[in-house]
């Protein structure tokens, strides 16, 4: 290198010399502005120390102010000499609390909210834990003191001694009287109340009337009419030339009147379908009409009634019609082979039925179709119930009762002159406590006779025919069924007995065409009743039978069931029905409301699996057996269940299992 000459720079050296001169005149601006920001930390560390400060102080005032409440609830006591001053100055502080909580709420929500402390958070878990612990410490002093209402009310009743001292507690005058919404109270009688428990007692065993009720709720019979409470519909004499209620009437009425489920057991041709009409006129006309829209075409019934055939239908329909109209109220009957759009136009007519009474079948039919609704049903009824809960109806019914309210919402009744104990658990479930009412069934002899009476040591009931039925059982040749039939007729007939009503039963449809055809040609005046029928030649055939145009009628077990038809003097059964409780049911056509009748039953070797039960009946009834039949055996057929066949055990579900220990 040259001495004279400047040596020139390079491109980072020129940098390096810039950023010197750059730092020298920034110096001074920089060292402000960090200043500046020291100072605006130090504000915004402050504003949050006196921010968490205050909500400090806040939670310590809500704290002061839960403690006071309960220091009041502790100790009430105040002292007289306490100073007025000390109210003002209790004021003061409140209103100045009310101040500052304005002023940090404003400067939250103006500055950014800080996350809340560990504190805070176990504070609060502190005071839902006391919530918590007051709560519990109310519900339990709210349970021991309805239980201690509910032990002097049972008390009380106890002490009372007779046998209807017992009843459901009285309601409130504004709300419903029963769980259905029916505003109808049952008060026992003056004329009731008079009468001796020894004559009521004398009264149950005559009978053989037998009550059971799970709840131990213990109602008088009603003996006679006039021992009814007064009503609206009882002061029209609905019923005309009775004298006294029949025994499923008079046990049955004071539970069912009382809003409660009932299962009534009794003999056919008892009245069964009047303690059901009753309680469900009465009920209804209780409770006003809900009001509808004139363009709404549904027709909402309040109660319904299911029966298992045509013919039974109609019958009740015809006995509770009058009734409910003397009230207002309105009834319609629903059932298979008749016109629909009839039944349609009848359902519309004044804004809806109040009572429908019905087939399932049928019923079904308008419920899919929304011509009918149920959902404000407040009263159903099954009518031979042990029929409707069997296998063949089971579905339907679970539906119809499915569209009704649930069943703690509704009274349910069931009726029956058989009540088997596969059935029985069916029926519990669409029941709520139901008290059962048996007339005239006996437990066999040598079984425990507790858990209600009229039960038998395996829970089931007793199956009895009618005692006033005189029963004849001939043992045949299969072959001259036919041949025996016309002679009993011709007996039967003999001088003043010749324009008597005689009830002829078949098994099958074909066997009562070919029976009927038989009778016609040897010059016996006879129509018939079977399924292949249309409904117009089963109502004429059944029309000319009771007005005794025809004096033989010749049916299937169609007609077995519930049918009222006046003056039948003789059953004959040309072939023996599938089960025992139909044969029941059959015979049962004679010999009601009080009046003797005769039953012949023609007895094959192709019947000799229902000897067993056959003998059993007869026996109860105290009617003599024949010895052809009891070479048949005296074995009974013992049911099969569905999943363990024959080895299923008849058990009674409403007894508690028993606790088995070893030692």
């Amino acid at each position: 290198m040259s001495l004279g000459k400047k040596h020139s720079r390079g491109e980072g050296d020129e940098q390096n010399a810039r950023a010197s001169k750059k730092a020298k005149t920034d110096a001074p601006v920089n060292g402000d502005v960090k200043v500046k920001k020291e100072k605006k930390e130090k504000k915004y560390k402050r504003a949050k120390l006196e921010r968490e400060e205050k909500r400090a102080k806040k939670e310590k005032r809500e704290k002061v102010r839960e403690r006071r409440p309960e220091e009041q609830t502790e100790e009430p006591e105040v002292e007289a000499d306490a100073p007025v001053a000390d109210s003002d100055t209790a004021t003061a502080p409140t209103a100045a609390v009310a101040v500052e909580a304005a002023e940090s709420e404003a400067e939250a929500e103006a500055e950014p909210k800080p996350k809340p402390s560990k504190k805070g958070k176990k504070d609060k878990k502190e005071k839902k834990e006391k919530k918590e612990k007051k709560d519990k410490k109310k519900s339990k002093k709210s349970k021991s003191a309805e239980d201690s209402t509910t032990n002097t009310e049972a008390q009380s009743a106890e002490s009372n001694g007779s046998a209807a001292t017992k009843s459901a507690p009285s309601p409130s005058p504004s709300g419903p009287a029963q769980r259905n919404g029916a505003t109808y109270v049952y008060k026992e009688s003056a004329a009731l109340s008079a009468v001796s428990e020894a004559d009521v007692e004398a009264f149950l065993t005559k009978q053989e009337i037998s009550l059971y009720d799970p709840l131990g709720v213990k109602l008088r019979p009603i003996l006679l009419f006039d021992q009814l409470p007064h009503s609206a519909l009882l002061a029209k004499k609905p019923f005309g030339t009775f004298t006294a209620p029949t025994p499923i009437q008079a046990a049955s009425w004071a539970s069912s009147l009382s809003g409660r489920d009932v299962i009534g057991i009794a003999e056919t041709g008892s009245g069964k379908t009047l303690a059901f009409s009753l309680p469900c006129v009465e009920a209804l006309a209780s409770k006003p009409k809900p009001k509808r829209k004139d363009n709404d075409r549904t027709a909402h019934a309040r109660a319904v009634i299911v029966s298992p055939t045509r013919e039974l239908a109609m019958q009740t329909h015809a006995a509770i019609a009058p009734l409910a109209a003397l009230v207002g109220l309105s009834a319609v009957c629903l059932f298979g082979g008749a016109s629909k759009d009839e039944q349609r136009a009848q359902l519309r007519r004044n804004t809806g039925a109040d009572i429908v009474v019905a087939t399932p079948g049928r019923l079904k039919d308008f419920l899919n179709e929304g011509c009918v609704s149920l959902d404000e049903a407040m009263f159903a009824v099954l009518d031979e119930a042990d029929r409707m809960l069997d296998k063949g109806f089971e579905d339907d019914i679970r539906m119809i009762l499915g569209c009704c309210p649930a069943r703690e919402k509704r009274q349910t009744l069931m009726f029956t002159a058989t009540w088997p104990i596969d059935v029985q658990g069916l029926a519990e479930g669409f029941m709520v406590d139901p008290v059962r009412v048996t007339i005239g069934n006996r437990p066999r002899g040598g079984d425990d006779e507790e858990g209600g009476g009229g039960r038998a040591g395996n829970g089931t009931v007793e199956l009895q025919a009618n005692s006033r039925i005189e029963q004849k059982v001939e043992v045949v040749d299969p072959r001259g069924k036919e041949q025996r039939l016309l002679e009993l007729l011709k007996e039967a007939t003999k001088g003043s007995a010749k324009d008597d009503r005689i009830l002829v039963f078949c098994l099958y449809k074909k066997e009562a065409m070919r029976v009927e055809q038989f009778l016609e040609r040897r010059g016996i005046r006879v129509a018939s009743i079977h399924g292949d029928l249309r409904q117009e030649q089963r109502t004429r055939s059944l029309e000319a039978f009771k007005s005794g145009t025809t004096t033989v009628l010749v049916a299937t077990d169609v007609a077995a069931r519930g049918l009222d038809i006046p003056e039948v003097k003789l059953v004959i059964n040309v072939t023996f029905p599938l089960t025992i409780e139909d044969y029941v049911h059959r015979i049962g056509r004679t010999g009601r409301a009080g009046k003797t009748g005769k039953a012949i039953t023609l007895f094959t070797e192709h019947d000799k699996t229902h000897s067993g039960s056959l003998v059993n009946i007869l026996r109860a009834a105290k009617q003599e057996v024949p010895e052809e039949l009891l070479k048949f055996g005296g074995t009974v057929k013992k049911k099969g269940h569905d999943a363990y066949g024959a080895f299923y055990k008849d058990v009674d579900l409403s007894k508690k299992a028993t606790k088995i220990t070893f030692d």
